[in-house]
């Protein structure tokens, strides 16, 4: 019936269309919520066994793409539970998709290369408040198969939804990040501000702090016997102390050091200086050598 062989790497892909749905659509009593924690799907039965039929590489990697909008990411998958034609799909890669509830996805497997280096951007200045984010980060990422750039991925942690940019991932747009060693970096936060450095301008001196002759006024000589004092009986008069006032021509001014320099410390002593020896000084003096 075929005039030409179909290739073999054909005969070994899956592709195929299913209506998808997010995971609170999926019916049983089980709570399905850690699907939403990570980035793998869920998938029916009839894809199972028709993968098993294929020389398909482990794990399992797939390529969902929206052709309406044009939009495509990656993923994995979790489990064959769903029911025949439906897929279920955590509400973010819906997002990322532009599909709605009940729309089609093409669902293709793929194989893709090992990450070594991912850079994620916040778009929330709220992940700053995390103590260690790579560490948060690292965890998160155990319930992901792989990351495609451009993706906006959701985390949860205390209870808080925290949505996060694949802004770049090497050695390609898509890579998977079962069992690798990958650094991982961050870039600032979507409608972050870094805080503005305020710098203290000095106080000019008023006109009271600059004009000396209001040092007068101050009383900075050390003042003996200034406080008050209790007498025995109770009585209280006469106690009072009587501080001698201040003569102004007592205040005394400092002199600055003009010869300081930085690093340097001066220790100036109160020395009176010695009087000058005059020439009878002299002559006693070598008389009594002699």
């Amino acid at each position: 019936m075929f005039d030409h062989p179909i290739p073999r790497a054909f005969q070994n892909r899956f592709s195929t269309q299913y209506r998808c749905y997010s995971v609170s659509m999926l019916a049983g009593p089980n709570d399905r919520s850690d699907v939403e924690k990570g980035g793998k799907i869920i998938m029916p039965p009839s894809a199972l066994d028709q993968l098993s039929r294929l020389n398909i590489t482990y794990p399992m990697l797939f390529k969902l793409t929206n052709k309406n909008s044009d939009r495509m990411t990656h993923c994995g998958v979790l489990e064959f539970v769903a029911d025949e034609g439906i897929c279920y799909l955590p509400h973010w890669m819906m997002q990322n998709l532009l599909l709605e509830e009940g729309g089609l996805v093409q669902v293709e497997s793929v194989n893709l290369m090992v990450a070594t280096y991912s850079k994620f951007q916040p778009q929330s200045p709220d992940f700053l408040d995390i103590t260690n984010p790579k560490a948060v980060l690292e965890n998160a990422l155990r319930n992901f198969a792989c990351l495609t750039t451009g993706d906006v991925i959701a985390i949860n942690y205390n209870e808080k939804i925290y949505e996060l940019r694949v802004m770049e991932t090497k050695p390609d747009k898509a890579v998977s990040i079962i069992e690798c060693d990958m650094n991982v970096d961050f870039d600032a936060p979507l409608g972050y501000k870094e805080p503005e450095r305020r710098y203290k301008v000095p106080e000019e001196p008023t006109e009271e702090e600059g004009d000396p002759g209001t040092w007068t006024d101050m009383d900075m000589r050390f003042r003996a016997f200034t406080g008050s004092g209790n007498r025995l009986d109770g009585k209280k008069k006469g106690i009072e102390p009587s501080p001698v006032p201040i003569d102004p021509s007592d205040i005394k001014r400092g002199i600055p050091n003009y010869e300081y320099k930085v690093g340097r410390i001066t220790f100036i002593r109160n020395s009176r200086p010695q009087p000058r020896k005059t020439a009878e000084d002299v002559n006693i003096s070598v008389s009594v050598r002699l």
